[in-house]
């Protein structure tokens, strides 16, 4: 079975053919952002998140769907194990990481029919370069990451977001350590755990004073992933009760915040902003 970069490889010539009459990238959908840049604030009153832009790939149906919740809009892009696969991709083999969905959507040529969207997949250092456990395409490239510290990475218990063709598992860190053995198709590791076997993390607070834009994924009873990205910003609490609540989850995991973006194809959203670090790529199945 072809992976996302030996299809991109395999159609290189047809792009390079091709290429004069590519589509521009879809305008990035904008969002509020609590940095204080000038930004559209598509949650506000008079906007209609819920009709679909018109889309450049009108052959397929998007994943992802608008959910309210409480007071807040979520975007849940949902990963099917029949028709999709998920990957992680940092960079090019020989290159530094993508750090933007534009720079590797720049590299997919034709391959880029292929993608049903991506998101930000894990926290990351300054090079964009992942801080925990972290492997593409059956190549480890981080270790799992169990020592203290600070910050949201850090906040025990996290967890591992991982898997391949027998399908897709969140696990706490120190389960994954002390339970699996053989090396995953794809893993990423992040923190903190939203919920934790139908549990919220113990030390979220209903809703809390910290809000930003955040995004997560989680795994619900028949398989499937639902990356969730929040439209506005959003406590821990919260994010974490939707997951549970909403789309009765028992394992999810947090992603990241502030930077957290989402790439949708099918309706034309390409967020943009700071620079983001490994990419979660879903891809739809082929016949």
């Amino acid at each position: 079975m072809m992976s996302l970069r030996s299809i991109s490889l395999a159609v290189g010539l047809l792009a390079t053919l091709a290429s004069c009459n590519q589509q521009e990238a879809g305008q990035p959908v904008i969002r509020q952002d609590i940095s204080g840049d000038v930004v559209q604030d598509i949650t506000a009153p008079g906007s209609n998140p819920d009709r679909p832009k018109s889309s450049p790939s009108p052959a397929f149906a998007s994943a992802c769907n608008p959910h309210h919740f409480e007071d807040m809009l979520f975007t849940d892009c949902v990963a099917v194990p029949d028709k999709h696969r998920i990957e992680m991709d940092l960079g090019p083999e020989s290159g530094t990481p993508y750090r933007s969905f534009k720079s590797f959507s720049d590299t997919l040529g034709t391959a880029k029919s292929h993608i049903a969207f991506a998101v930000n997949g894990g926290m990351y250092d300054g090079e964009g370069k992942p801080i925990g456990y972290y492997v593409e395409a059956g190549k480890r490239i981080k270790e799992l990451n169990r020592a203290n510290g600070e910050g949201n990475f850090h906040m025990m218990p996290n967890g591992v977001f991982f898997g391949g063709t027998d399908g897709w598992r969140i696990l706490t860190t120190e389960r994954f350590y002390s339970t699996v053995r053989d090396r995953p198709s794809f893993g990423t590791q992040s923190g903190p755990m939203l919920v934790i076997d139908g549990k919220l993390h113990p030390d979220f607070q209903d809703d809390g004073p910290s809000r930003t834009v955040r995004n997560g994924v989680g795994i619900d009873s028949q398989g499937r992933a639902h990356f969730v990205i929040s439209e506005g910003p959003v406590s821990f609490g919260k994010l974490a009760r939707f997951y549970r609540d909403e789309l009765k989850v028992d394992n999810a995991l947090y992603l990241d915040g502030n930077v957290s973006a989402l790439w949708d194809p099918a309706k034309d959203r390409m967020d943009s902003g700071a620079p983001i670090g490994p990419l979660t790529v879903v891809t739809r199945k082929q016949p």
